[in-house]
């Protein structure tokens, strides 16, 4: 098996979430590859500093390098990381993240063609971010989908007598948490017996922000924090809708994980969320920013809960296609 050199914000471990770097890593490794990641600093000129440095270390030694690139101060890193990687000739594999690449790629054209016109191979992990990359004239793409072990997810059927709606996602303003109080303050008014968890790490003040809103909406929403797979699969249990508020996406791993569990899916119709869910077969889809058709689609799964087991049901069939079995495979035939 070939050596690897992984690049990404390896902070999980600083009350971050779980990203795509600590996950696949992973699973490569179990595949045999040896694999060496990078960074975990908490310091983002330290951690810059560090991805730089394992690129100069491990030059002689990584067949590959995979760079994780995001729309955000990440980008920086991976235009860096991917310059060194040119300047000692080696292949280096973008891993596209995030639903706004497509401003980097319009707003950043002369890093944006450095990186990705140089890579041995840009990974997207949906047609819709392929497509996004196609329009910009760059060619070099694969489509390999975040992937899940389904068996870790166990399905369950739910009641939907009472609505008891779940929110997985970092705290950030591009996902759009406030909306979620917002329905939680719709159901209430309409005398509607809901409940919302919301789980998940801050990452731009999000979170204190949403505490201090549903304070003064006067609404009680359990908010966890940062929790680990496990445990949030646990509070899955006690929750039967899954609401996505998010203003950009791509394929979030957090929704495909509330299909896999058998959790309907509510969801704003952005980004790749439609190359995902079918919608109205495994899921519903809707405008941005409206809790009030959020609030309306609720209702409906109340109303017909036949519906909403049909929406979970056909969910389930869906990620299958997502089993590491199946994704190990193109991954495997692109390092080999």
């Amino acid at each position: 098996m070939k050596n690897l050199l992984y690049i990404g914000n390896q902070l999980s471990q600083s009350d971050k979430t779980v990203t795509t770097i600590d996950t696949l890593s992973k699973l490569l490794s179990d595949e045999g590859f040896s694999i060496v990641t990078t960074s975990g600093k908490k310091n983002k000129f330290l951690r810059l500093l560090d991805m730089l440095y394992q690129i100069l270390k491990h030059r002689n030694w990584a067949n590959y390098i995979l760079i994780d690139t995001y729309s955000t101060q990440n980008f920086y890193y991976a235009y860096l990381c991917s310059q060194l990687c040119r300047f000692f000739k080696l292949k280096y594999i973008p891993i596209l993240h995030g639903g706004n690449l497509q401003n980097r790629l319009k707003n950043s054209q002369f890093m944006s063609k450095a990186i990705f016109n140089n890579a041995f191979k840009n990974i997207a992990p949906s047609e819709f971010l392929k497509l996004q990359f196609q329009e910009y004239g760059y060619g070099n793409l694969e489509v390999i989908p975040n992937s899940i072990e389904p068996e870790n997810y166990p399905f369950k059927e739910r009641d939907f007598s009472k609505p008891k709606l779940l929110w997985v996602r970092s705290f950030s303003k591009i996902y759009n948490p406030l909306l979620a109080i917002n329905v939680l303050k719709i159901l209430k008014d309409d005398n509607i017996q809901a409940t919302l968890c919301m789980v998940g790490p801050d990452k731009d003040g999000s979170l204190n922000e949403a505490k201090i809103y549903a304070s003064d909406c006067g609404v009680d929403v359990r908010f966890t924090g940062k929790l680990s797979k496990e445990d949030w699969i646990k509070i899955s249990e006690d929750f039967n809708i899954f609401i996505n508020t998010t203003d950009f996406d791509n394929m979030p791993v957090s929704v495909i994980e509330g299909m896999a569990l058998g959790l309907p899916i509510i969801s704003t119709n952005v980004g790749g969320l439609p190359f995902l869910i079918e919608n109205e077969k495994e899921g519903l889809l809707i405008e941005p920013n409206d809790a009030f058709l959020f609030v309306e689609k609720i209702k409906q799964i109340i109303e017909n809960p036949e519906m909403g087991n049909n929406l979970a049901a056909n969910g389930r069939i869906k990620i299958e296609q997502f089993d590491w079995e199946i994704i190990k495979n193109q991954w495997i035939k692109l390092l080999i």
